[in-house]
C-alpha cells in the first residue's frame, strides 16, 4: 500500500492513495528529518516493492525538480523537505511545502469573482513563475530550463496576497544546454487531457526539441487565463466558473474527445465580445489567442507574456 501526502507548512492534506477506496486524512504532520539524501530516499523507495511505481516516480520527480539550484521564486511553490516512512507493509511519501490557505486557483475561482486589478495580479504572477521555470540561468550556480507539462488551475496555488505560486512539478522536464539533452521523467502520466496542446493530442510533438515542451505549457497557460478572465466582474455581470471546453466535451474527456474538438474542429474557448470594451480583458483575450495557435512556434513565450501584462499593470495603475 502506498500513501502520498502533501504538507504545506504545518498543515497536511491527503493527496493520493492506492489499493484502498477509503480516504484517510492525516491529522498531524510529524515529519522527522531522517538525515537521508534524496538519493538515499530514491534507493529506499525503488526497492520498497510497494507496487505503485507511477506515484513513486511522480514523487521522486517532484522532489528532484524542487531541489534544482536557483529554482526558488516567489511564484513557484516553496519546497521545504521530502521524506518517506516505510514499515514493510505500507509506505508514506511526503512532500512538505509552504502552506497557502486559499488553496488552488481552481478552488479560488469557484468561490470568488475577480476584479480587473486582481485579474492582472493573478495573471502576472503566473506568467512570472512560468517565465522563471522556463528560463535557463547560465553559470556555476546556474539553473536549467524547466517545462512544467501539467499546467492547470488545480496545479496553481493562490497566496494570501492574491498572487499565485505554480505547484506540482511531478511531470516536469529539464534541459541541459551544455549537453543539449532533455531529462524526461520515466512516468506514464502525460498531463491533463483537457489542457493538452494540439500537438500532444495529435501525437506530432517533437520531443527531441526542448522548446516543444515550453510551447505546450504556453497553450495551457492560455486556458488558465481564460478561466480567470471569465470570473472577472464586467459591469456587475459575473459568469459562473467553468473549466475550458466545458460546453463541447464531457466532464472527464478522453484524449480522442479533446483531439476531435481542438485539432479537427479547431475550437478554442469563447472570448466574449464584451471583453473588447475593457482594455485589460481585450489584452488578455489577445494573449489567449496567441497562446492557442495550432503551430506551437507561433505562440508567445512566457517572458513576452510577463512583459505585456507588466505593461498592462502600469497602464491600469496610471488610470486609477
Amino acid at each position: 500500500m502506498l500513501i502520498v501526502y502533501t504538507c504545506q507548512g504545518h498543515h497536511c492534506t491527503f493527496r493520493k492513495k492506492k489499493r484502498q477506496n477509503i480516504e484517510e486524512p492525516l491529522s498531524e504532520c510529524n515529519l522527522v528529518n531522517s538525515g537521508k539524501t534524496l538519493k538515499d530516499l530514491i534507493y529506499d523507495m525503488t526497492t520498497s516493492g510497494s507496487g505503485s511505481g507511477m506515484d513513486e516516480r511522480s514523487w521522486f520527480r517532484e522532489a528532484e525538480i524542487y531541489q534544482t539550484i536557483m529554482l526558488r521564486h516567489e511564484n513557484i511553490l516553496g519546497f521545504i523537505a521530502a521524506d518517506n516512512k516505510d514499515n514493510g507493509t505500507w509506505t508514506q511519501l511526503w512532500l512538505v511545502s509552504e502552506y497557502h490557505e486559499q488553496g488552488s486557483l481552481f478552488d479560488y475561482l469557484n468561490r470568488n469573482a475577480v476584479t480587473i486589478d486582481s485579474l492582472i495580479k493573478l495573471a502576472l504572477s503566473i506568467a512570472s513563475g512560468l517565465a522563471h521555470l522556463h528560463m535557463e540561468i547560465v553559470g556555476t550556480q546556474g539553473k536549467p530550463a524547466i517545462a512544467h507539462r501539467d499546467l492547470k488551475s488545480k496545479n496553481i496555488l493562490v497566496k494570501k496576497n492574491e498572487t499565485c505560486a505554480i505547484a506540482d512539478l511531478g511531470l516536469a522536464v529539464r534541459h541541459d544546454a551544455v549537453l543539449n539533452t532533455i531529462d524526461i521523467p520515466q512516468n506514464p502520466r502525460v498531463g491533463t487531457k483537457r489542457y493538452m496542446a494540439p500537438e500532444i493530442l495529435d501525437d506530432v510533438m517533437n520531443m527531441s526539441i526542448f522548446e516543444s515542451f515550453k510551447r505546450a505549457d504556453i497553450y495551457s497557460l492560455g486556458l488558465v487565463y481564460w478561466e480567470i478572465s471569465r470570473r472577472c466582474s464586467i459591469g456587475g455581470i459575473i459568469e459562473e466558473y467553468q473549466l475550458p471546453y466545458y460546453d463541447v466535451v464531457p466532464s472527464d474527456p478522453s484524449v480522442e474527445d479533446m483531439r476531435r474538438v481542438v485539432c479537427e474542429q479547431k475550437l478554442r474557448p469563447n472570448i466574449p465580445n464584451q471583453w473588447q470594451s475593457f482594455e485589460a480583458l481585450r489584452i488578455m483575450g489577445r494573449i489567449m489567442r496567441e497562446c492557442w495557435y495550432a503551430n506551437g512556434a507561433a505562440r508567445l513565450t512566457a517572458l513576452r507574456i510577463k512583459k505585456t501584462i507588466s505593461q498592462l499593470c502600469v497602464h491600469e495603475n496610471s488610470q486609477a
